[in-house]
Protein backbone atom coordinates (compact mmCIF):
# COMPACT_ATOMS: atom_id res chain seq x y z
CA UNK A 1 0.00 0.00 0.00
CA UNK A 2 1.53 3.39 -1.06
CA UNK A 3 0.77 6.16 1.38
CA UNK A 4 0.69 9.72 -0.47
CA UNK A 5 2.49 12.88 0.51
CA UNK A 6 1.30 15.79 1.62
CA UNK A 7 1.79 18.62 -1.39
CA UNK A 8 4.21 21.16 -0.98
CA UNK A 9 3.02 24.66 -0.45
CA UNK A 10 4.35 28.06 -0.76
CA UNK A 11 4.14 29.77 2.53
CA UNK A 12 3.62 33.65 3.30
CA UNK A 13 6.50 33.61 6.49
CA UNK A 14 6.39 36.76 8.23
CA UNK A 15 10.03 35.68 10.23
CA UNK A 16 11.92 34.47 7.48
CA UNK A 17 15.08 33.24 9.70
CA UNK A 18 14.15 29.83 10.45
CA UNK A 19 17.03 28.47 13.72
CA UNK A 20 15.85 24.98 14.38
CA UNK A 21 18.75 22.33 15.61
CA UNK A 22 19.40 21.01 11.86
CA UNK A 23 20.15 24.98 11.30
CA UNK A 24 22.03 26.04 13.21
CA UNK A 25 24.74 23.60 12.61
CA UNK A 26 25.80 26.32 9.81
CA UNK A 27 28.41 28.17 11.12
CA UNK A 28 30.77 30.35 8.80
CA UNK A 29 27.96 31.23 6.41
CA UNK A 30 25.36 34.12 6.39
CA UNK A 31 23.43 34.56 2.86
CA UNK A 32 21.13 37.52 2.90
CA UNK A 33 18.34 38.93 -0.11
CA UNK A 34 16.50 41.39 -0.60
CA UNK A 35 13.43 42.94 -2.60
CA UNK A 36 13.02 46.42 -3.15
CA UNK A 37 11.72 48.42 -5.71
CA UNK A 38 11.41 45.63 -8.35
CA UNK A 39 15.29 44.82 -7.70
CA UNK A 40 16.52 41.97 -5.97
CA UNK A 41 19.47 41.57 -4.13
CA UNK A 42 21.87 38.37 -2.49
CA UNK A 43 24.46 38.89 -0.59
CA UNK A 44 26.80 36.24 1.35
CA UNK A 45 30.18 36.91 3.56
CA UNK A 46 33.20 34.59 2.37
CA UNK A 47 33.46 32.91 5.95
CA UNK A 48 34.40 29.28 6.09
CA UNK A 49 34.91 27.87 9.97
CA UNK A 50 35.58 24.31 11.19
CA UNK A 51 34.58 24.52 14.50
CA UNK A 52 36.85 27.61 15.82
CA UNK A 53 38.92 27.56 12.98
CA UNK A 54 38.70 29.54 9.74
CA UNK A 55 39.40 27.96 6.71
CA UNK A 56 38.97 30.45 4.13
CA UNK A 57 37.60 34.08 3.95
CA UNK A 58 36.78 34.26 0.26
CA UNK A 59 34.10 31.57 -0.56
CA UNK A 60 31.91 32.04 -3.05
CA UNK A 61 28.56 31.39 -1.65
CA UNK A 62 26.11 32.68 -4.50
CA UNK A 63 25.26 31.46 -8.22
CA UNK A 64 23.30 33.35 -11.37
CA UNK A 65 21.63 29.82 -12.74
CA UNK A 66 19.11 30.44 -15.67
CA UNK A 67 21.49 32.67 -17.82
CA UNK A 68 21.64 34.93 -14.78
CA UNK A 69 17.93 35.62 -14.65
CA UNK A 70 17.80 33.62 -10.99
CA UNK A 71 20.17 33.80 -7.86
CA UNK A 72 20.31 31.13 -5.45
CA UNK A 73 23.07 31.15 -2.32
CA UNK A 74 23.41 28.19 0.48
CA UNK A 75 24.43 27.65 3.85
CA UNK A 76 25.52 24.08 5.05
CA UNK A 77 27.96 21.69 3.68
CA UNK A 78 29.06 22.89 0.33
CA UNK A 79 29.07 19.69 -1.28
CA UNK A 80 25.44 19.30 -0.51
CA UNK A 81 24.62 23.00 -1.75
CA UNK A 82 26.47 22.29 -5.06
CA UNK A 83 24.50 18.95 -6.10
CA UNK A 84 21.57 21.10 -4.86
CA UNK A 85 22.46 23.96 -7.39
CA UNK A 86 22.47 21.55 -10.30
CA UNK A 87 19.22 19.73 -9.59
CA UNK A 88 17.91 23.14 -8.88
CA UNK A 89 19.31 24.04 -12.51
CA UNK A 90 18.00 21.30 -14.24
CA UNK A 91 14.05 21.82 -12.96
CA UNK A 92 14.79 25.52 -14.06
CA UNK A 93 15.51 24.54 -17.62
CA UNK A 94 12.35 22.03 -17.20
CA UNK A 95 10.00 24.77 -16.40
CA UNK A 96 11.46 27.35 -18.78
CA UNK A 97 13.03 29.56 -15.74
CA UNK A 98 9.66 29.64 -13.69
CA UNK A 99 11.12 29.47 -10.23
CA UNK A 100 8.64 29.13 -8.50
CA UNK A 101 7.42 26.12 -10.15
CA UNK A 102 11.38 25.00 -10.21
CA UNK A 103 11.33 25.82 -6.78
CA UNK A 104 8.25 23.68 -5.20
CA UNK A 105 9.35 20.50 -7.65
CA UNK A 106 12.63 20.67 -6.09
CA UNK A 107 11.10 20.61 -2.69
CA UNK A 108 9.11 17.99 -3.24
CA UNK A 109 12.47 15.98 -4.62
CA UNK A 110 14.47 16.86 -1.71
CA UNK A 111 11.42 15.86 0.67
CA UNK A 112 10.86 12.95 -0.65
CA UNK A 113 14.29 11.39 -2.61
CA UNK A 114 16.64 9.51 -0.65
CA UNK A 115 19.75 11.08 -1.73
CA UNK A 116 18.39 13.98 -1.80
CA UNK A 117 16.30 14.09 1.59
CA UNK A 118 20.58 13.77 3.36
CA UNK A 119 22.33 16.81 2.17
CA UNK A 120 22.48 19.13 4.23
CA UNK A 121 22.05 22.77 3.29
CA UNK A 122 19.66 25.60 2.83
CA UNK A 123 18.69 27.46 0.04
CA UNK A 124 17.82 30.65 -1.20
CA UNK A 125 16.86 31.21 -4.03
CA UNK A 126 15.49 34.55 -6.15
CA UNK A 127 14.38 36.37 -9.23
CA UNK A 128 13.35 39.97 -9.63
CA UNK A 129 10.06 38.92 -8.35
CA UNK A 130 10.35 36.02 -6.04
CA UNK A 131 12.73 35.31 -2.75
CA UNK A 132 12.40 31.58 -1.43
CA UNK A 133 14.09 30.27 0.71
CA UNK A 134 14.03 25.84 0.38
CA UNK A 135 14.87 22.83 2.46
CA UNK A 136 14.97 19.65 2.70
CA UNK A 137 12.40 19.31 5.36
CA UNK A 138 9.89 20.28 2.18
CA UNK A 139 9.64 23.93 3.41
CA UNK A 140 9.22 26.07 0.72
CA UNK A 141 9.30 29.72 1.93
CA UNK A 142 8.21 33.41 0.75
CA UNK A 143 8.55 36.28 2.75
CA UNK A 144 5.95 38.71 3.05
CA UNK A 145 8.31 41.80 3.27
CA UNK A 146 10.95 40.43 0.17
CA UNK A 147 14.06 40.02 2.79
CA UNK A 148 15.14 36.62 4.16
CA UNK A 149 18.27 35.49 5.15
CA UNK A 150 20.03 32.62 6.55
CA UNK A 151 23.36 31.01 8.25
CA UNK A 152 24.53 31.95 11.87
CA UNK A 153 24.48 36.02 11.35
CA UNK A 154 21.19 35.52 9.64
CA UNK A 155 19.51 37.35 12.78
CA UNK A 156 21.71 40.22 12.66
CA UNK A 157 21.84 40.95 8.69
CA UNK A 158 17.37 40.04 8.52
CA UNK A 159 17.18 42.68 11.63
CA UNK A 160 19.81 45.35 9.95
CA UNK A 161 17.95 45.03 6.34
CA UNK A 162 14.40 45.34 8.18
CA UNK A 163 15.42 48.51 10.05
CA UNK A 164 17.26 50.18 6.59
CA UNK A 165 14.62 49.36 4.58
CA UNK A 166 12.09 51.32 7.21
CA UNK A 167 14.33 54.10 7.75
CA UNK A 168 16.15 54.60 4.79
CA UNK A 169 15.91 55.09 0.89
CA UNK A 170 18.95 52.37 -0.54
CA UNK A 171 18.86 50.53 -3.14
CA UNK A 172 17.96 46.73 -2.56
CA UNK A 173 21.80 46.34 -3.38
CA UNK A 174 23.00 48.80 -0.63
CA UNK A 175 20.57 47.81 2.10
CA UNK A 176 21.96 43.83 1.47
CA UNK A 177 25.83 45.26 1.65
CA UNK A 178 25.01 47.38 4.45
CA UNK A 179 23.34 44.77 6.83
CA UNK A 180 25.88 41.80 6.14
CA UNK A 181 28.54 44.83 7.19
CA UNK A 182 26.65 45.30 10.04
CA UNK A 183 26.34 41.40 10.77
CA UNK A 184 29.59 40.85 9.77
CA UNK A 185 30.62 43.41 13.25
CA UNK A 186 28.36 40.67 15.13
CA UNK A 187 28.57 37.48 14.08
CA UNK A 188 31.91 35.72 14.57
CA UNK A 189 31.11 33.46 11.84
CA UNK A 190 30.51 35.98 9.59
CA UNK A 191 33.75 38.05 8.03
CA UNK A 192 32.99 41.59 5.51
CA UNK A 193 34.70 40.00 1.90
CA UNK A 194 30.30 40.32 0.73
CA UNK A 195 29.84 39.01 -2.80
CA UNK A 196 26.79 40.81 -4.27
CA UNK A 197 24.84 40.23 -7.01
CA UNK A 198 21.50 41.95 -8.11
CA UNK A 199 18.87 41.45 -10.80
Amino acid sequence: MTRALAPVRVIKYTLAVIRGTEWTRSHGTTVLAVRRDDRTALAADGQVTLGDTILKQGAKKLRRLSNGQVLAGFAGTTADAQALFTKFESKLQEYRGNLERASVELAKDWRTDRVLRRLDAVLIVADARHVFLLSGNGDLIEPDDGIIAIGSGGPYALAAARALVAHTTLTAAQIAEQAMQIAAGICVYTNDQIVLEEI
